[in-house]
């Protein structure tokens, strides 16, 4: 699974933003105050671990997710020369527009 696929889910995205702001979650903590299942849950964790995004461990009988923050550099870095180019653009708008 490549890492642009899975995170062209709307419920993936979500899980990923909810571990990166709370930390390392299990599936009982991630699927509290949330309108989906934890059958779908599960099978967005197990998508976002097969993109190489998330690890999970078990902690006693409980499997804990965490962000994998190389997957999330890689992704980084891919994305930076567009936004440079991005900035670069909006910057020459700038000065052409006189601030």
């Amino acid at each position: 699974m490549n890492i642009f696929t899975a995170l062209a889910d709307k419920q993936r995205r979500h899980i990923i933003e909810t571990l990166h702001h709370c930390g390392n979650q299990s599936i009982k903590e991630l699927t509290q105050n949330s309108s989906v299942s934890r059958q779908a849950i599960t099978k967005h964790l197990n998508i976002l671990i097969k993109a190489k995004i998330v690890q999970a461990e078990f902690v006693g009988k409980e499997r804990i997710h965490k962000l994998d923050p190389k997957a999330m550099q890689s992704l980084f870095n891919w994305l930076a020369p567009f936004a440079q180019q991005w900035d670069d653009k909006l910057n020459n708008l700038e000065k052409f527009i006189g601030d």
